[in-house]
């Protein structure tokens, strides 16, 4: 997929309505995705929806991509970090082209009768562009983990040790993984996902690893939060 210089043109000339109305195009764009595909609530953080952070993280990431459009280079770093994330929650090629079309869709219904098949397909070349960034870039990370499938997913974890620390504001918990599973090493300022059912969708979380690799556990912290779709669960 390649995109013209007429079109990174029109993504530039129109970058600032993202920047001036991005929170609303991409709450738009949620609402209508989730509608139509509420197998991906399983994916986003629904607390964040609902304070509007969600919406507004993704709006300043296109918004960046489109000012940055001659040299998407310089959103890498970025790139990769939004990549490792995208890689603890599992999602696969097969989810960039849904999330395209109901961005296209929200872009389009938001310029309403300003918008015009150039402009749409001009943000569809671009979209399509950083889509296959990400999708090469996430390859690799699930690579990684080796030839197991069972690996690149989420996998059962024992707590096998729970401490709560701070005031009863903190819950420290060591967690192993059933029949010898394999572990994975990590480094200081990763992560841990963790997913947990409730009312009848998954609710996903990224906590801080704690402790260095032994080999054999994760340690993590988790703050008890006000406003958490998991509060009480985790």
């Amino acid at each position: 997929m390649s995109i013209t210089q007429e079109q990174k043109a029109i993504i530039k000339s129109t970058a600032p309505i993202l920047k001036e109305n991005g929170k609303e195009i991409t709450s738009i764009f949620y609402k209508q995705m989730f509608e139509n595909h509420p197998e991906l609530l399983d994916i986003f953080n629904q607390t964040n929806q609902k304070i509007g952070t969600q919406p507004l993280a993704l709006a300043n990431t296109i918004y960046f991509a489109a000012e940055n459009i001659d040299n998407l280079q310089i959103l890498m770093p970025q790139i990769k970090l939004i990549a490792h994330k995208h890689r603890a929650l599992t999602i696969q090629p097969e989810h960039y082209p849904i999330v395209g079309k109901y961005l296209l869709l929200a872009i389009q219904q938001f310029l309403g009768d300003k918008s015009t098949q150039d402009i749409l397909d001009a943000w569809a070349a671009a979209y399509n562009i950083i889509a296959n960034i990400f999708i090469d870039i996430e390859k690799q990370l699930y690579d990684e983990l080796g030839p197991s499938e069972e690996d690149k997913g989420f996998v059962p974890l024992i707590i096998v040790k729970k401490e709560v620390i701070a005031h009863e504001s903190i819950v420290a918990l060591t967690l192993e993984r059933p029949q010898n599973g394999k572990m994975f090493k990590f480094h200081v300022g990763q992560y841990l996902t963790i997913r947990i059912r409730k009312d009848g969708n998954f609710h996903n979380r990224h906590y801080s690893l704690t402790r260095p690799f032994d080999g054999k556990s994760y340690s993590i912290a988790i703050k008890i939060e006000n406003m958490n779709e998991i509060k009480g669960v985790v």
